[in-house]
């Protein structure tokens, strides 16, 4: 268990928390500027609105390349978008028409991904703001230079701040990715304790195996985007650093995951020994040593190990000799290679660690070309392409996010309706036509918590309106107890950046600090009334219930995209097998034919590993792709036990390949049994009929292949199975747990 005061060290040394900093300092600064010096309050507003939509598109995490062009894409269409919803608004006719439109074409940028999102919000939220009050057509020009003048300092504050800062920003980056795999290493060590649930506890594992997946992701488009180029220059021994321990990482990782421990036979045959206490307290040391690590790599200090798991080991291997000594690789063989297979892989990941603890204190040199690492390297990196076939591809019923748009689009004409009602002012022949009152926060409370999916919509909307609640109760003793302006400032201050950083960690007290901030905003204005408290509370009440009735018109329910996302899982599975029986024969061919053909086996590895990050990511989207089902309507909901099964399997398979694909490198040739029940693995994932082998040698060298082998092959078929049971009418039957599904 983490202590709070480790969290809070975690967070405040975090990317996150750095990333938030330089977000709310750059879109402060205009302001502060504009309206302290000059007394410019409305184009101080004005331009840190500017800026904050070009700061929604800085993210912490992502390479540095990918955001600078997002940031001037941004700038460039944020400041069309001003200019378009200024015209607008001085017309009741063109307001009406010109947000649902520019809502549907903004939201349909998610086609692109992440970023398409990112920057569709940060287009609705410069457009949304734009309608607080209505511009001439003479001020428009005005309002839409201030607004780009303020988008274009962040953009240059920003350039700046991560050109100086880029070894801060790996580092942070690589920190994250240290803390998930962390936790990923105590969510296998919860296995090891029997009194812990298996079901919780394979639920634990899986999410955090997805968001680990998620952070290696982000770490290596960080790490890898600019490599060493062999130079003795500081910058170069920065990023070998940096690279050295992103590998160890890595191989951390493969360390874990080698092999499927059926953790239930476990738990079953050894309840009251002490080899499952010595592995449970290894697991969690090396959890603390990677943590402490990360902690430190985040501190830009050197790590020494602390928590040494030699004692665990060695009592480990004394429980080993007992057992032996008990006839056990006898009576129960299988169970005996387990045990000795877990007392190996903690092995393993005590050396990585020690490995990782050296490389933060001195970094080894590179002893490879620079140039081919790099070309190498950079195969593993995130690649983000903009066509416009994908955006026209979508523009139809059968997409969602075609259906996504349009729901945005008919939300925000309700907001607008309910805006207008509110105001007292007749929906046709209105006096006001701008958003002026209610109706500007209602759309932007629609904008913020609607998302794709209807799950992931309604999880942010009871984030949205939790902390709305909150902050506005805080803010009444607040404005109550606190009559001076420089402390309002001071807390103004600390919200915004509290604001951004948590906006990723803690949705609910992101928006508790994003409420106070508006509002200490809003008191700055009118500092002799709480009415706005009250009025921002009941806008982002309706608000939250146009988003949640709105999510109904057009859903796209996660279970339509189950079926591609298992079919993707399950070629990447094969994908993974495939290039990992090229490279045990390419390892074969090169020790046969000498030095030469070292150069083949290596691209043979690469091919591999580029695999096995494949299967982690199909892994993960189809995880959270169940996770958000489960979350859903019980009557939107198919096949849940079929596909909780199959993400169990799935996930079995992959570990087993990785554990095998090693040993066979090592082989010289492939006995008629283990060649047979590769082969059987491979028909069942090609969906063809697979015949086992009924013998898999295990003299020798064979013997550590021959418990994966069986569990490949029983995985790959029962995959097969699930498949073709999810073109079948839904059961009635209840969800096994993942235990059961993994043991059945």
């Amino acid at each position: 268990m983490i202590l709070p005061a480790s969290q809070l060290q975690r967070f405040f040394y975090s990317h996150h928390f750095f990333g938030g900093l330089r977000q709310a300092t750059g879109v402060l600064l205009p302001a502060l500027v504009l309206s302290g010096l000059y007394g410019l309050h409305a184009s101080g507003f004005v331009a840190a609105v500017g800026a904050a939509c070009v700061a929604i598109l800085d993210q912490p995490g992502g390479p540095r390349r990918y955001g600078i062009n997002g940031m001037f894409a941004a700038l460039c269409l944020g400041s069309v978008t001003t200019a378009l919803t200024g015209l607008a608004s001085s017309h009741v006719l063109a307001v009406w028409l010109a947000v649902p439109l520019l809502c549907f074409g903004f939201s349909m940028l998610t086609v692109y991904g992440k970023h398409g999102g990112l920057l569709g919000f940060a287009c609705l939220l410069i457009m949304t703001l734009t309608l607080r009050s209505p511009l001439t057509p003479a001020d428009v020009l005005q309002h839409t230079l201030t607004s780009f003048l303020g988008g274009a300092f962040y953009l240059l504050y920003s350039a700046a701040a991560h050109r100086l800062l880029w070894h801060r920003e790996e580092q942070q980056a690589l920190s994250v990715a240290l803390f998930a795999t962390a936790d990923y290493i105590a969510a296998r060590g919860r296995f090891y304790d029997i009194h812990l649930d298996l079901d919780d506890s394979y639920r634990r594992l899986i999410r955090c195996q997805a968001l680990m997946t998620e952070a290696h992701q982000a770490a290596r488009d960080m790490v890898l985007r600019e490599q060493p180029r062999g130079t003795a220059s500081r910058s170069d021994r920065l990023r070998l650093g940096l690279l050295n321990l992103f590998v160890d990482m890595i191989n951390l990782l493969d360390s874990m995951v080698a092999t499927h421990t059926d953790y239930a036979t476990l738990r079953r045959a050894l309840p009251d020994s002490d080899v499952l206490l010595f592995v449970r307290d290894a697991m969690m040391k090396l959890a603390a040593n990677v943590a402490g690590l990360a902690l430190n790599v985040a501190r830009n200090r050197r790590h020494r190990i602390r928590n040494s798991v030699k004692a665990e080991l060695r009592a480990l291997e004394f429980e080993l000799q007992q057992l032996r000594e008990g006839g056990m690789p006898r009576s129960d063989p299988e169970l005996y290679a387990l045990l000795v297979q877990v007392l190996r892989r903690l092995r393993n990941m005590a050396r990585q660690v020690e490995r990782m603890a050296d490389h933060s204190v001195s970094p080894t040199p590179q002893e490879t070309d620079p140039v081919r690492a790099g070309q190498t390297l950079n195969r593993f990196l995130t690649r983000q392409k903009w066509r416009t076939d994908l955006l026209t591809r979508n523009l139809n019923l059968q997409s969602a996010h075609c259906r996504y748009a349009l729901r945005v689009a008919v939300a925000a004409l309700l907001a607008m309706v309910v805006g207008a009602l509110l105001a007292r002012t007749p929906l046709v022949n209105t006096l006001d036509p701008g958003m002026a009152g209610h109706g500007y926060w209602i759309i932007l409370t629609v904008l913020v918590i609607m998302k794709p999916g209807f799950a992931l919509t309604r999880q942010r909307n009871g984030w949205r309106l939790i902390g709305t609640l909150v902050g506005c109760g805080l803010s009444l003793p607040l404005f109550a107890l606190v009559h001076d302006t420089d402390v309002y400032l001071l807390i103004l201050v600390a919200c915004s950046i509290l604001g951004y950083s948590l906006i990723q960690v803690n949705y609910t007290l992101s928006a508790v600090f994003n409420t106070l901030f508006v509002l200490l905003v809003f008191h700055f204005l009118a500092p002799d009334s709480n009415a706005v408290v009250g009025e921002r509370l009941a806008d982002t009440l309706i608000g939250s219930l146009l988003a949640l009735t709105c999510s109904y018109i057009l859903p796209s329910w996660e279970r339509n995209s189950l079926g591609a996302l298992a079919q993707a899982l399950r070629a990447a599975n094969q994908a993974f097998l495939d290039s990992g029986l090229d490279y045990a024969r390419a390892c074969r061919a090169a020790r046969a034919a000498g030095p030469g053909a070292s150069l083949e086996q290596s691209e043979a590895e690469v091919r591999w590993k580029l695999a096995r990050k494949h299967v982690h990511i199909a892994f993960s989207n189809f995880a959270s792709g169940f996770y958000r089902m489960m979350d859903e309507p019980v009557s939107r909901q198919r096949h849940v036990p079929e596909l909780n099964r199959l993400l169990i399997q799935s996930h079995t398979l992959a570990s087993q390949i990785a554990a095998v694909i090693p040993q066979l490198a090592l082989l010289d040739h492939e006995p008629e049994g283990i060649r047979q029940a590769l082969a059987a693995t491979r028909d069942a994932l090609a969906d063809r009929e697979a015949a086992p082998p009924n013998i898999i040698e295990t003299e020798g060298d064979y013997a550590a292949l021959a418990y994966p082998l069986r569990q490949m092959i029983k995985a790959a078929q029962r995959i097969g199975e699930e498949m073709r049971a999810l073109d079948a009418p839904p059961g009635r039957s209840g969800s096994p747990g993942p235990a059961e599904a993994a043991a059945g």
